[in-house]
């Protein structure tokens, strides 16, 4: 009997069926432990799971996947218990981050907060937007989400412009940034939170944007200053779309709240009706391949 562990009765019902000899045990690591848990092979935690880990690895000794249903991991590299395979859920949010990356783009572009407003006042009050047709759309970030997010761009006749870590055939690289972001009428970070991206987008790295560009944030808040993401908003220089900020949650009376030209959403771009039976059938098919002794999907190595 294989166990896995699941952190509540909803993802047991989202998992399906499994195959024979699996067993399904709840346990979100508080409250009482449930039976066999020590024998628990295959853990999936809590969407952006806080918990404390040592405690729970001592809890299931046996394990040898942690499978996440989330994309990030820069909590977690580091903290895994030897012997387990760390998978997440690279492919699983693409889709609905990167239609929120489109929202907030056309959004600020087409002036959406001004129409709104009037709208509130009952105010007919025409300004003039812009369009997204032939802007140049840099994309910070050439995994799954920014290659999600550059096909849709490009089906606005706009020129996605993708950023790796290293160059490879159809992105740019990381060292390349000096001479591209002076030509960015939109920056895109869709890339993941390392001690290398970590403040990224800092003073200099904003300086280099030309007059009006917009920096759309659908990554961690941790690769953007705030503190200098906030001058250049409140200078009227730049433009801004925050799915995700530090700090997070953004509390009440932050000035990023009321600061000019930006949309905030709070950390929402995956938050849609079919996230979780799109992550469970992943974890099912992963679940699937451990038992097939075949390899897993989306394994995470080194500092990914």
């Amino acid at each position: 009997m294989t166990v896995v562990c699941v952190p509540d009765e909803g993802a047991v019902e989202l998992l399906g069926t499994v195959p024979e000899g699996v067993e399904v045990i709840v346990w979100d690591g508080s409250g009482p432990k449930p039976a066999r848990l020590e024998l628990t092979e295959f853990w999936v935690p809590k969407v952006e799971d806080e918990g404390d880990l040592p405690t729970m690895f001592s809890a299931m000794p046996a394990m040898k996947v942690m499978q996440l249903t989330s994309a990030g991991v820069e909590n977690l590299v580091g903290h895994i218990a030897p012997g387990v395979t760390l998978c997440h859920a690279r492919g699983v949010h693409g889709t609905s981050v990167a239609e929120l990356v489109l929202l907030l783009i056309l959004a600020s572009q087409r002036q959406l907060l001004h129409f709104l407003a009037a709208q509130h006042e009952g105010r007919w009050d025409l300004i003039q937007g812009d369009d997204l047709r032939d802007k140049r759309v840099l994309i910070i970030g050439a995994g799954d989400l920014g290659e999600q997010t550059a096909r849709r761009l490009r089906g606005f006749d706009a020129v996605p412009i993708l950023v790796a870590r290293t160059a490879r055939e159809g992105a740019s690289a990381f060292d390349e940034l000096p001479q591209l972001l002076p030509t960015a009428d939109v920056v895109v970070l869709t890339l993941p939170l390392t001690p290398r991206t970590a403040g990224l987008v800092d003073a200099e790295f904003l300086a280099r944007l030309p007059d009006g560009a917009m920096l759309v944030n659908v990554a961690r808040g941790q690769i953007v200053v705030t503190d200098a993401l906030l001058a250049e908003l409140n200078s009227g220089r730049l433009r801004a779309g925050l799915d995700v900020m530090d700090p997070e949650p953004l509390p009440e009376g932050h000035p990023l709240w009321s600061a000019p030209n930006v949309i905030i959403t709070p950390h929402a771009a995956g938050h849609v009706k079919q996230a979780g039976p799109r992550a469970f059938a992943l974890v099912n098919a992963q679940l699937r391949r451990y038992l097939g002794g075949e390899k897993l999907l989306n394994v995470v190595e080194g500092d990914y």
